[in-house]
This record gives structure tokens, sequence and C-alpha cells, in this order.
């Protein structure tokens, strides 16, 4: 019997102690289920935190932006784009490891708090290309109003690139939180905890199907929630 076939007989629909009755999930679901939001909220609030600013830098410091410096320019956009070649799950392991090494008595190298370094270090260079693309679809004549009326620099790159890319931005937005959720189901595989820890060790290990069939049913749901909030959120703020 190959292991597919162990996975699946062994959680007939409805018996006895399998799906909601199976001890794995009445323990570890909701605890796993807490390590999913916190590894996702925490990370996605530092990624927009250092993302958002790092795309208008992108976008602005290009040849005819607002800052030109096309050598800072093309130096950013290199060190970004190495960020985003790395395979998350091989950046992970680095970021583990420099953990490690640095051996802080607050921060270890396994559980859910470490797994939202690994996070936000993989994902603020795939963000801050996206909102690259959305200011730099902003329109240049509203950029030159703002100019011809005196703003700072500073002004425009807030109060108009940003606010006028707004739900190009919260739609990126959007894609990078779903995109952590796929990315914090990784954490299972290096101790990070959370639901794919326990689709891992309870469910793929153990050879209870059950346990991974309410634990991708969950991450659905997770998605699809995000995704509406997000497109309201556009639609709320798009001002056209």
């Amino acid at each position: 019997m190959t292991n597919l076939q162990a996975l699946i007989a062994s959680a007939p629909l409805f018996a006895n102690g399998t799906w909601f009755n199976n001890s794995a999930i009445q323990r570890g679901l909701w605890p796993a289920f807490l390590e999913t939001i916190y590894m996702v909220g925490v990370s996605s609030l530092f990624i927009v935190l250092l993302g958002l600013p790092l795309g208008v830098f992108l976008a602005e410091t290009r040849k005819g932006g607002l800052i030109e410096a096309p050598l800072v320019h093309r130096i950013t956009g290199i060190l970004v784009n190495l960020g985003r070649a790395i395979p998350f799950i091989i950046l992970a392991i680095i970021v583990l490891f420099i953990i490690r090494l640095i051996d802080l008595p607050f921060l270890k190298a396994v559980g859910w708090p470490a797994f939202t370094i690994a996070l936000v270090v993989s994902a603020v260079p795939y963000f801050a290309r996206l909102v690259e693309s959305n200011v730099l679809a902003v329109e240049a004549g509203k950029v030159e109003a703002a100019q011809m009326t005196g703003a700072s620099r500073v002004a425009i790159m807030g109060g108009i690139l940003v606010r006028e890319a707004l739900p190009s931005i919260i739609n990126s937005i959007t894609i990078m939180v779903i995109t952590v959720v796929g990315y914090s189901a990784m954490a299972g595989a290096v101790g990070g905890g959370g639901l794919g820890a326990l689709a891992i060790n309870q469910g793929y290990q153990r050879y209870n199907f059950d346990v991974i069939v309410i634990v991708v049913a969950i991450i659905l749901v997770l998605v699809q929630l995000i995704q509406w909030m997000g497109d309201m959120l556009s639609r709320m703020v798009d001002h056209r």
C-alpha cells in the first residue's frame, strides 16, 4: 500500500476519532490557527511599513522621477531583485540560521516569531516592486499640477502619488497578504508552527488525511476573507 493509499484509508468519512473528533484537531487546531494569524498579521504589517516607502523610492529615483538618482536606483533595484530571486524556503533557512548565530535570549530559531522575520525579509522586495508599478501608473499631469502649486517632493510622494495609487496599493497589499498566507503554511517544514505544522506533523506524517483536509479548508476560507476585505477597501478609497 502506498503512502497516499494509507493516508486516505486511515480517515473514513465521519468515523469516530476522525475529522473534528480527531484529538489532534481538538487540541491543536485553535493554537495553530492563532500562530498563523500572528505570523500573517505581524509580518504583513512590517512588510507594508518597509515595502511601501521602498517601492515609492524605487519609482521616484529612476530617470525623470522626483528624486532622480539613476545609480542609486540601479543598485537598489539589484538588491531588490536578489531578494526576490532567492526561493522562499531557502531564504527562510538562511534567516533562521542567522538567528541561531546571533543567539538572542528573547528570540529562538523555532516558533512563529522567528518565521515572521523570514516572511518579512522574503516579501518586502516582492511588495516593493508591486508598489513601484502602482506609483508609476499615476498620471504625470497630477504630479506636474502639484509641482506648479509649490508642493515639496515629500508632499507629492505622500500626498499625491500614494493617495492616487491607493486603490491599486490596497490590491497589491491583498495579493501580498494572500502570498504570505501561502508562505506561512511552509512554517511546519522549518519549525515555525501554525496550520502548516499541524498539517505536516499531525496530518501527513501520521497519515491523518482528515487533518490535512480541515487545514486546507481553513486556509481557503482565510484567503477568501482576505480577498473580500481587500476588494471592499479598494472600492472604498477609489475616488475615481
